[in-house]
């Protein structure tokens, strides 16, 4: 089987450096690039942390570019009260040993979709800012993206208010803009990452696996675990929400879903960010998502060990 192409949008962030970690020791995938976006940190913490993490995972080969500096309509807002100052909450990554590809992301993406041989998965783990400017900018290269697996919205739930998850609250426009661009979406909302939760007893197995990026990874679900367990959610663990984008291209089986359409409400007053799942099918309108409804919890907290134990 040839390995899959794809080429990761993120804005790390601690959630966004374990989704690198289980990618970058997975032969199944072809990591072409890593882009940048402004989201759990400012643009330029979340570019330098994206170039420490592929230092600390000794893949820099790997071109990096820098996105878009914020939305593109609204102001920037930034979870630094979760992901902690650097972004990478007390996890201190190398200095990076490579630069950022002077092309920017947007140029690098349209680059990258030209000169492969075949069409390229999107990974989208932060807000959709670069991804609608890609599709606005270069409408030609479409039928060169495979499809676009995001973690953002959710079914009938929210994280940054009460129904809009961050991802898609930081840039509702842009998401809007992906949603509505006709190329085959897979997403992965908290409805779903909210079941795929680490528990106190999993980071310690974590733990035991002796390399440096196992090592990292646990001293930020040290970091990560307390925001979730002192949650009005209470949810018993903490939630893997990027994470989900990787495993469900590395083993689908663990996954359920529904093919339904999903707009994103960019006008409300109190909903602004919120993703409308037309779960009934009350709209008319022909589903353009799948939707990620579950998840096998034990086989994805398997497969997050099983890669992070490859380095």
């Amino acid at each position: 089987n040839m390995p899959r192409p794809i080429i990761i949008d993120c804005d790390p962030g601690l959630d966004d450096a374990i989704a690198l970690a289980m990618a970058l020791r997975s032969p199944e995938l072809d990591v072409k690039a890593i882009t940048t976006s402004a989201g759990n940190q400012t643009p330029e913490k979340t570019l330098h942390n994206a170039l420490g993490l592929l230092t600390l995972m000794r893949r820099e080969d790997i071109p990096v570019a820098a996105g878009a500096g914020g939305p593109l309509m609204r102001e920037l807002v930034i979870a630094d009260y979760v992901h902690g100052k650097t972004g990478m909450g007390n996890t201190h990554l190398p200095t990076p040993t490579l630069k950022p590809d002077p092309r920017g992301a947007i140029e690098l993406i349209a680059d990258l979709l030209r000169a492969s041989p075949q069409p390229i998965t999107l990974v989208v783990t932060g807000p959709m800012t670069n991804i609608a400017l890609l599709l606005a900018q270069h409408a030609e290269l479409k039928s060169r993206i495979e499809r676009i697996v995001f973690m953002g919205g959710g079914m009938n739930a929210g994280n940054t208010t009460p129904v809009a998850e961050f991802n898609i609250f930081v840039d509702p426009e842009a998401a809007e803009m992906v949603l509505k661009s006709g190329v085959p979406l897979t997403m992965a909302g908290l409805n779903v990452t909210h079941q795929a939760l680490v528990l106190p007893q999993d980071i310690e197995r974590i733990r035991q696996i002796a390399n440096p990026v196992a090592q990292a990874v646990a001293e930020m679900l040290d970091f990560y675990l307390p925001l979730y367990l002192s949650h009005p959610r209470g949810l018993p663990g903490a939630a893997m929400h990027d994470p989900c984008t990787i495993a469900w291209l590395l083993a689908p089986q663990l996954f359920t879903g529904v093919e339904r359409w999903v707009g994103v409400e960019t006008k409300g007053e109190y909903t602004a960010g919120m993703t409308v799942v037309d779960y009934f099918q009350q709209t008319g309108n022909a589903a353009n998502v799948e939707v990620l409804t579950g998840i096998n919890r034990e086989g994805f907290i398997d497969l997050l060990a099983e890669r992070v134990a490859r380095y």
